[in-house]
């Protein structure tokens, strides 16, 4: 009985779990209305999952289901939704039924619910438990869907879960005058935008733009042609790409002793080199990008290292390895989520060994380190006024005045960008940019005091600017979010190489994502671009890109953001992906030059594969949909590191620092 009793006890709690994800995956990204936030709490997507997967119930992602399809993102499910306008009592159309749970959600709205699924399997599978679980306003027809259910047109709503290259003329003539179609469009099979056709007469239909979006693509008579992505034009069975990849790699064997004159004379007298990271997790990458960039300021003078870090943080680094006159700070550098990623032993190595590497050279020949990122917005704004506090406390009473508007939201700035694109709050982007334009139309009298702290003053109030502004369009999508944050980075690149002057060389730090050029991937068709794109089209050769790539091991990584680290096991990659290929090599470390390698070899290379992204948050049950990406690798990258199996990094508590100076970074 006891044993009994213990098992009930370790069941999750799935209708508590639905409440939360409605509140905070659906409601709170922008979903208002009630009869979709009532049906998304009514349906119980575990009653839609196989056993083994009904823990992740209640994640915001997709799931995979039975015939490599997956089970929609609950947000995205109750974003379509909500798209189609329905008021109830409606016929509508599905194309895609997977594993019925959208269907069901549908059927708590509308009157009837026709659902067609053009995998056999799954069709049936959906028919027996929609009926099963007493949905029996819902109809299942196992068919090609590009052609819809003419049958039971018209419909006064259609919704489609897979992508397609265009919109079916099928099924926008089965929609009634005034019927919402809601359907992924793209020209890739793998990335799409969600668009709404509204048919206006018997002949006329209005589109709109609504999201971009990654589905399964559409296969059928009017969507991706099955044959065609089956069928690959045949390859000549020698050499292969995993052949030609051991034959123009440079293996090491130990990342410590791995020979870098080579590379060194690849970069060559560029001015900027990214070094990337494939996880922002994995200890190899740490101390492999930190060896390569040791030897590039030994060897090469490059100035700085600018990483994926806020600026307020990275100052306090910088203030310590360049020995510079700052009295002990009242905060932790790097202290919010995710905290692993800086306040690690690799890094701390890195920074202890440029600490020492400066204390031999002169004032203005220090390496010094900075952030590029724009997170930080409550520090950055006490920066700004512990400045002006200093040099000019009237402008200070004046800033402090503007930047009280976003006080109210200094624990949530998010919450804030929502307020704000609602209505509910007013906008603080004047208050903000007029503290930025103050400082730099007293830039003359500033800077005549100390360079060096004006730079860092306008960094912080620039990055205020920017952050305001990215909170409040971060709910407008990822691509507007994306871009605006990677744009914020490239900028403050420049400008440190203006302040460092013409013959200044900076090694960035930043996730492949970021370094790696987005024109050569997916990204692009999303309208995104990065960091490297912007370094490579801003300085040309002058510009270098390392990637890394791993095919297995540990990571530390989170469930969800603001979630514990975690320790966890990286799925082996995908057998289409790039990383399967370097890992079918028998190389299990090596550098790959990719700028100038073998024509076989970039022409194999060319072909574009998938390509494997974690950052903070890693979630290997929905892998292929959450962390895999379309990308060519020579054009993406000019050199690519592998290390076939990884460990992850290794956080440092805060003990560990006692005795310590007060202006150690990591401390308090």
């Amino acid at each position: 009985m006891s044993d009994v009793i213990d098992k009930t006890r370790q069941q999750p709690d799935f209708a508590v779990q639905r409440e939360q994800m409605v509140e905070r995956a659906i409601r709170a990204r922008g979903v208002r209305q009630k009869r979709v936030l009532d049906a998304m709490r009514a349906v119980k997507r575990e009653d839609f999952l196989p056993e083994s997967l009904r823990e992740f119930a209640y994640e915001d992602s997709p799931l995979p289901i039975e015939g490599d399809q997956t089970i929609s993102q609950p947000y995205i499910v109750a974003f379509m939704v909500e798209a189609l306008n329905l008021e109830g009592g409606e016929r509508v159309l599905e194309i895609g039924a997977g594993s019925g749970y959208a269907a069901a959600v549908l059927s708590k709205i509308a009157g009837e619910v026709y659902t067609v699924e053009r995998i056999g399997q799954l069709a049936e599978k959906a028919a027996a438990r929609l009926a099963d679980l007493g949905y029996s306003n819902v109809h299942v027809l196992h068919g090609d869907g590009t052609k819809g259910w003419p049958e039971h047109m018209p419909y006064d709503a259609i919704v489609v879960a897979a992508g397609g290259p265009k919109v079916p003329d099928a099924l926008k003539l089965q929609l009634k005058i005034g019927g919402r179609l809601v359907i992924p469009v793209g020209t890739d099979p793998t990335v799409q935008e969600l668009v709404r056709i509204t048919r206006v007469s018997e002949q006329d239909f209005m589109r709109e733009d609504l999201a971009d979006v990654r589905f399964v693509p559409l296969i059928g008579e009017e969507g991706w042609e099955a044959e065609r992505r089956r069928v690959r034009t045949p390859k000549p069975a020698e050499p292969t790409l995993p052949e030609l990849i051991a034959e123009s790699s440079e293996p090491f064997a130990v990342i410590e002793e791995a020979p870098l004159d080579r590379l060194l004379g690849r970069i060559a007298e560029a001015r900027v080199v990214l070094i990337g990271e494939a996880t922002h997790g994995t200890s190899e990458f740490y101390r492999m990008r930190e060896r390569i960039t040791r030897a590039l300021i030994e060897r090469k003078g490059f100035r700085f290292v600018a990483i994926e870090g806020d600026w307020p943080d990275a100052a306090r680094v910088d203030h310590y390895v360049r020995h510079m006159d700052y009295p002990p700070s009242e905060w932790t550098a790097f202290a919010r989520f995710p905290t692993w990623m800086w306040r690690n032993a690799e890094t701390r190595a890195f920074v202890d060994w440029l600490r020492a590497f400066n204390a031999q050279r002169k004032p203005e020949q220090r390496a010094a380190f900075h952030g590029l990122d724009l997170y930080s917005l409550y520090d950055s704004i006490r920066a700004v006024l512990k400045y002006l506090d200093e040099v000019d406390p009237k402008t200070a009473r004046a800033a402090r005045e503007r930047y009280g508007c976003l006080t109210p939201w200094q624990s949530d700035p998010a919450t804030y960008g929502h307020a704000a694109l609602t209505g509910q709050y007013r906008s603080c982007e004047s208050a903000v940019t007029e503290v930025l334009t103050d400082l730099m139309k007293r830039r003359a009298a500033y800077a005549e005091h100390d360079g060096e702290r004006f730079l860092d003053a306008v960094q912080n109030a620039k990055l205020v600017t920017e952050a305001e502004r990215y909170y409040r369009i971060m709910y407008y999508g990822s691509r507007a979010s994306w871009n605006l944050r990677d744009s914020h980075m490239f900028e403050t690149l420049k400008t440190l190489l203006d302040f460092y002057g013409p013959q200044s060389k900076a090694v960035v730090w930043a996730h492949n994502s970021h370094v790696g050029d987005a024109s050569a991937t997916e990204m692009a068709s999303r309208g995104e671009h990065n960091l490297g794109q912007l370094c490579r089209r801003a300085y040309g050769k002058d510009c270098y890109i390392i990637g890394f790539g791993t095919h297995d091991g540990k990571v530390a990584a989170a469930s969800d953001w603001d979630g514990p680290m975690e320790i966890k096991d990286i799925v082996p990659s995908l057998s289409s992906s790039y990383e399967r290929m370097c890992h079918d090599s028998g190389v299990s470390k090596f550098m790959l030059p990719l700028r100038g390698a073998p024509e076989a070899l970039k022409a194999a290379l060319r072909e574009p594969r998938l390509q494997r992204a974690i950052g903070v948050i890693y979630r290997p049950q929905s892998e292929r949909a959450s962390h895999y990406f379309q990308a060519v690798l020579p054009k993406q990258f000019d050199e690519y590191i592998w290390i076939d199996r990884t460990s992850p990094v290794q956080p440092f508590a805060t003990h560990e620092l006692e005795g310590m100076p007060d202006t150690y970074p990591f401390g308090l």
